[in-house]
């Protein structure tokens, strides 16, 4: 049975989750993450519990459906943050979370992996959160074996689903994760997608002209137009784009006109809770 017959829909109907990342990052993402969920179409939310602004985002939570995006890594080089455990193998040598996925591979211990993950878990709930899944910053729990097992049983302990790499990268991984998941009952959508390229409402349109059968996330980052983003980024467009695409009224029309549903990830949570 396919993941959208277990959801109560057909077997071809078109599930769409459209997930704004990178809430409390920065506070322009928290504007447009929040903004996305309450006048747009975005459905869900992933916060990132370490980031400077996560507790502003708390401030602004109303409680829209929200995952945790775990985070173990800063990628920026004038902008920092840094595990909430103190874990030393997880600092690199300019302070902080080390910069690539690479880097954190090099040196981090497993043990102190499992306890920064489940403690970014514990805080979003503390913060009054109730998380609807797992995802994994810069995919650094998802593309490494050993990782990938700590990820795969935090969803286990937590009863949540997690965003896995799209079938079709999956090689890029080296070992079947898919199946692994599968195997402790823990669900995925069926495919994760980005928009690509720079005119983001043409991106969108071709995105659900192309739109398959099952459930498919899309990963966007919103944020307003601030001196702060452009500080931090030397490439704005895609993310203030994504913001205007989202709230844009037309697109929710040109949704359900695509013949795509909205839902949220808390429908894949509810439905592995239940199991």
């Amino acid at each position: 049975m396919t993941l959208a017959e277990r959801l109560g829909y057909q077997a071809d109907q078109r599930l769409l989750i459209i997930t704004s990342d990178n809430l409390g990052m920065y506070h322009a993402a928290n504007i447009g993450c929040y903004e996305s969920l309450r006048a747009g179409i975005a459905t869900n939310a992933s916060l990132m519990v370490p980031a400077p602004w996560a507790r502003e985002a708390v401030r602004g939570y109303r409680g829209a459906d929200v995952g945790v995006h775990l985070t173990l890594n800063a990628e920026f080089s004038c902008y920092r943050w840094s595990c909430i455990t103190h874990a030393p193998t997880l600092h690199s040598g300019e302070g902080g979370f080390p910069r690539t996925a690479a880097d954190l591979w090099e040196h981090a211990d497993s043990d102190e992996v499992r306890r920064e993950c489940r403690a970014q878990i514990e805080r979003a709930v503390a913060w009054g959160f109730d998380p609807t899944h797992l995802d994994s910053h810069l995919s650094a729990l998802v593309l490494r074996p050993e990782l990938f097992d700590i990820y795969l049983d935090l969803a286990c302990e937590f009863a949540l689903p997690i965003r896995l790499a799209d079938p079709r990268t999956e090689d890029k991984a080296g070992f079947p994760l898919r199946s692994l998941a599968e195997q402790e009952g823990v669900l995925s959508p069926d495919r994760t997608a980005v928009l690509e390229g720079d005119d983001r409402p043409h991106a969108f349109a071709d995105f659900l002209a192309s739109l398959e059968p099952g459930v498919t996330e899309l990963s966007v980052q919103p944020a307003i137009d601030t001196p702060e983003l452009h500080a931090l980024l030397g490439e704005t467009d895609h993310r203030i784009g994504d913001h205007a695409l989202l709230t844009d009224p037309t697109n929710r029309r040109l949704v359900a006109d695509s013949g795509a549903k909205l839902i949220s990830w808390a429908a894949i949570r509810n439905l592995q809770r239940r199991r």
